[in-house]
């Protein structure tokens, strides 16, 4: 009987672990998402320098 009773508490936790991950799973792709849709937004936040690789100075002789 206790064998049983601890095979329970086990599958309990993990059905909390998997709901868990699901959960954390759900929140990226909904971050994702909002990050898409603020993309298209036109009044959204300006870069003035975007995926520049060029230093902001010349570089000195």
């Amino acid at each position: 009987m206790f064998e049983y009773e601890l095979q329970q508490i086990r599958s309990a936790e993990m059905i909390r672990e998997a709901d868990n991950h699901r959960l954390a799973r759900e929140a990226i792709r909904a971050r994702r998402a909002a990050r898409r849709s603020a993309k298209d937004d036109t009044e959204g936040r300006v870069n003035r320098r975007p995926h520049s690789r060029r230093h902001r100075f010349a570089r000195a002789a």
